[in-house]
């Protein structure tokens, strides 16, 4: 069984253009994923999957500098993008992650994928977002390949296919789902990059641990706790609504 994360990454984004190749104290949002995704033990080979268009050159070539093959395909259909990544790295368990979540936890994403394999076939999809109860910004999914043919060959609405993993989330009576909670419910905090906001709230992170990144998710809840007044910083960013693509 190979597993294989791969980071779902474009430049095209509405409301921070350029997010994952924006400066996030001395390094790329996106170096700072790859660097975090590095850590995981629970997998066998790392890729980013991007898209064809010209504007997304600049996701190459970031990727190439931080030692990572690139994958592309569909701008639009990601769902399809992620079938072909798949067949590209020929694995059998995906790891999805997204580019703008610069405080992904190698733990927490580690015991996903742990859960997952060692529901040996009895699970097609886990994750830690359904339901949400860890910060927006850790969100790890892990599926198997069949379960991705079978929702590519299935979806038809436009956000399922700019999604991936909401056909298989919405519809749990044609997959085996899996839901990791935390212990404590901080759904309503949010640590992804989709504003300047966002980037500055995380930009402060970094800033107050440390410039390297090695820190852990409890950490940054430690910090928030002695100094809550960062996460005003973001507070007011909502959430767009999966149907919004």
């Amino acid at each position: 069984m190979k597993t294989v994360a791969i980071i779902q990454a474009r430049t095209g984004s509405t409301r921070l253009p350029s997010k994952v190749l924006q400066d996030l104290v001395g390094r790329t949002v996106l170096a700072r994923v790859i660097d975090r995704v590095k850590r995981f033990q629970m997998i066998d080979d790392l890729i980013v999957a991007t898209s064809t268009d010209q504007s997304d050159d600049a996701i190459v070539d970031e990727s190439d500098r931080n030692g990572l093959d690139t994958f592309r395909g569909s701008e639009a259909d990601v769902l399809d993008r992620f079938v072909g990544a798949t067949d590209y790295t020929n694995a059998d368990v995906i790891v999805r992650l997204t580019a703008d979540c610069p405080l992904l936890d190698a733990g927490v994403s580690d015991s996903i994928i742990s859960l997952f394999l060692e529901a040996d076939g009895a699970a097609d999809y886990a994750s830690n977002k359904i339901p949400q109860s860890f910060p927006r910004g850790l969100d790890t999914e892990v599926f198997s390949r069949d379960a991705l043919a079978k929702a590519a060959r299935e979806a038809r609405q436009q956000y399922e296919r700019v999604h991936v993993t909401a056909y298989m989330y919405r519809h749990p009576e044609r997959f085996n789902l899996l839901s990791v909670t935390s212990e404590e419910d901080r759904a309503d905090w949010r640590w992804t990059i989709d504003t300047p906001d966002d980037l500055e709230f995380v930009r402060e992170i970094y800033r107050r641990l440390d410039a390297n990144g090695n820190f852990g998710w409890l950490d940054v809840v430690a910090l928030l706790d002695d100094a809550p007044e960062l996460m005003w910083i973001n507070s007011h960013v909502r959430q767009k609504e999966i149907e919004a693509g």
